[in-house]
């Protein structure tokens, strides 16, 4: 089994969704992104040391050669990369890059409109994009502080 697999298996195995994984070039420092989404309250210190407690015990069972591991939320600008997140976001401001770009651009921000027919809507402030969502490349949340 792969690490990204692994580590999916053990996150969504406690009840919790991972977001992201960031690893270091040679795979040292290991960094783990959750969320819950069924707590309204979002992830906490406890979360994060659980799913950390566990992920130690099953690197050590694995043999997972690594000298940090870091649980963390995904914050207020998480990653957005699931067909669901695009649906579970919807009027949420969204950053989006395209690997491809349309019409001359690959950068994007407006409202989130969800996903339907592998196209991601989105209301710019003159006018509604429809983006493929096979062409993304990073999608993030924007935090609002009104």
């Amino acid at each position: 089994m792969d690490l990204n697999a692994l580590i999916e298996t053990t996150v969504s195995g406690l009840g919790y969704e991972l977001v992201d994984i960031e690893m270091s070039p040679r795979g040292r420092l290991v960094r783990v992104f959750i969320d819950a989404p069924g707590k309204e309250s979002g992830v906490d210190i406890e979360d994060c040391t659980r799913v950390s407690n566990q992920l130690t015990r099953v690197f050590e069972v694995e043999g997972v050669d690594y000298e940090r591991l870091e649980v963390s939320s995904p914050g207020l600008d998480r990653v957005v990369r699931k067909a669901e997140d695009f649906e579970r976001f919807v009027g949420r401001d969204i950053q989006i890059k395209l690997r491809i770009p349309q019409g001359n651009r690959r950068n994007f921000q407006g409202e989130l409109l969800g996903l339907k027919d592998g196209k991601v809507g989105l209301r710019l402030e003159k006018d509604e994009v429809e983006l493929e969502f096979a062409h993304i490349e990073k999608a993030r949340l924007v935090p609002r502080f009104d």
